[in-house]
């Protein structure tokens, strides 16, 4: 069993990035971005400024990475799915349900994130704005492909199908509990089911 440090909580040969973003991230869940300043963050990691700088140039790159580490993950995962032989119907639902897993797993920092979005720089925010649309545009395009091969409906515009199951998606971080009565992978196939049956033809 690896030896934690007492201030972060981390193994103590934890990687310094991985140190500060693991503090940065209980720091800003804990107290909100604008109330979390670099010198807490630098003490409760146990490093100096000059190894915060060295990694991360600002507070605000740290905020990005917070939230631009798990983009990531989804959009190798979305990728991967999407890039499968499986029928549309089932790479949609797997889609569906992985975004919602995987955002229940780091919910500090989807939490993080949409709370505290608005107070990246111009350009920080309009990177992550250029990320989320390619996310949602490879989503998109799996109900797209669905409505145009006829497996779902065209009632309802491929667009506002993808709105409503991310507005779900991005409202998890107000209501699900870790000691509540549904696992992630039971509220991902509820979710997901929920998408499949507005898509029917």
């Amino acid at each position: 069993m690896p030896v934690r440090s007492s201030t972060t909580g981390e193994p103590e040969d934890t990687p310094v990035p991985q140190r500060l973003l693991a503090v940065a991230t209980r720091l800003f869940a804990e107290r909100g971005y604008d109330r979390t300043s670099v010198q807490e963050i630098v003490e409760a990691a146990g490093v100096t400024k000059g190894a915060l700088y060295h990694y991360f140039g600002s507070k605000d790159d740290l905020l990005h990475e917070v939230y631009a580490r798990m983009l990531r993950l989804q959009q190798q995962r979305l990728d991967a799915v999407a890039d499968s032989d499986a029928p549309v119907e089932e790479r949609l639902r797997a889609a569906a349900a992985d975004v919602v897993v995987t955002t229940i797993e780091n919910l500090d920092d989807a939490m993080i994130f949409f709370r505290s979005m608005h107070q990246l720089s111009p350009e920080k925010y309009k990177q992550v704005r250029a990320e989320r649309r390619r996310y949602h545009e490879r989503f998109r395009a799996l109900v797209e492909e669905g409505q145009r091969t006829g497996v779902f409906s065209t009632a309802t515009p491929a667009d506002l199908v993808v709105d409503y199951h991310f507005g779900s998606v991005h409202h998890l971080s107000t209501w699900y509990r870790t000691d509540g009565p549904l696992t992630p992978q039971q509220v991902a196939d509820h979710l997901a089911d929920l998408l499949l049956r507005a898509l029917r033809p």
